[in-house]
C-alpha cells in the first residue's frame, strides 16, 4: 500500500511526528509538503487504495490556514486517511475536527486520529525535545493499532469520533512577527522558504503582519540567526502558558 504523507511543518516537530508514525504503517513513502508555497496541490491525487497521512501543528487550537487551503484542493478520491494534529503541551481544541472536516470534504476517508506533543515552535521550553522516546514509543503502538484495523477490515459507513467542537473556537491574531537584524545577509532563504510568503525578498528585514502566521519558519532556517521574535513578547507568552504548558501531556489516540 502506498502512503501519501502529508505534511505542514514549519520548524520540524510536525514532521518528526508523522515520520515516527508512518515509517511503522509501511515502506512506500511519497511525502508532500504542505509549507511549499510554489506545488500546485491540485494536481495532486490519491488513488482509492492508498492510504494518507494528513499531519498539521495546532495553531492556537485551529488547523493553520495555509494548510487548510492546500489541503483542501487535493484530491482524496476515498482513500484511507490518518489524522495527525501536533501541539506544544497546551491543548489543541478544534485542530482535529477541523482537519478531519477538511480530510472528508476533499474526498479522504478519515480511520483513525492523533494529538502528538512536540515542542512549542515559539516557547521552546514548553515540550523541550518532544517527540522523546517514550512519544516514538507511544506513537509507534498507535500505528500498531491503525495497521491492525486496516487489515481487519474498515467499515466506510463510521463516523470517527474525535475531541473537538463546531463551530471552531475562533482563530486567534497574534502579533508575533520576527524581524531581521544587522546579522541578515540578504541570502533570502527566509522568504523563499516562508509558507505563507509573507516575506518579500525587498524587504527581507521583516514581514506582512497580515500574511505572517508566526510558525517561526523563518527562524528556523535563517543560516546566520539573523531573525528573531521579540523577546518580551515571547517572555510574555511563556509566562501566560506555564500553568497549563508545564505538566507533561500525553499523546492520543481515536481508533
Amino acid at each position: 500500500m502506498k502512503i501519501n504523507q502529508i505534511v505542514f511543518s514549519p520548524t520540524g516537530g510536525t514532521r518528526k511526528a508523522a515520520d515516527i508514525l508512518t515509517a511503522k504503517l509501511g515502506n512506500d513513502i511519497n511525502r508532500i509538503d504542505l509549507t511549499d508555497s510554489k506545488c500546485d496541490f491540485s494536481a495532486l491525487n490519491s488513488e482509492s487504495g492508498d492510504l494518507a497521512v494528513i499531519a498539521v501543528p495546532s495553531y492556537g487550537g485551529r488547523v493553520p490556514a495555509p494548510a487548510a487551503e492546500r489541503l483542501s484542493q487535493i484530491k482524496g478520491n476515498s482513500a484511507l486517511c490518518v489524522l495527525v494534529c501536533v501541539y506544544g503541551n497546551r491543548d489543541y481544541d478544534d485542530t482535529l475536527v477541523e482537519l478531519k472536516d477538511i480530510a472528508e470534504k476533499s474526498g479522504f476517508k478519515v480511520i483513525p486520529a492523533v494529538a502528538a506533543i512536540a515542542e512549542h515552535s515559539i516557547v521552546r521550553q514548553y515540550a523541550a525535545g518532544r517527540p522523546d522516546s517514550k512519544d516514538e514509543a507511544e506513537l509507534q503502538g498507535f500505528a500498531e493499532k491503525i495497521s491492525e484495523k486496516i487489515k481487519n477490515g474498515v467499515d466506510r459507513n463510521d463516523d470517527l469520533k474525535i475531541r473537538g467542537n463546531r463551530p471552531y473556537k475562533k482563530s486567534g491574531k497574534g502579533g508575533l512577527v520576527p524581524k531581521a537584524d544587522s546579522k541578515c545577509t540578504g541570502c533570502g532563504l527566509c522568504a523563499e522558504k516562508c509558507p505563507s510568503q509573507a516575506i518579500s525578498r525587498d524587504d527581507l528585514k521583516s514581514a506582512d503582519s497580515e500574511k505572517c502566521i508566526h510558525c517561526m519558519r523563518c527562524i528556523s532556517v535563517c543560516p546566520q540567526s539573523a531573525r528573531k521574535a521579540n523577546k518580551a513578547a515571547v517572555s510574555a507568552i511563556a509566562l501566560a502558558l506555564k500553568l497549563v504548558c508545564s505538566e507533561r501531556k500525553n499523546n492520543e489516540l481515536f481508533i
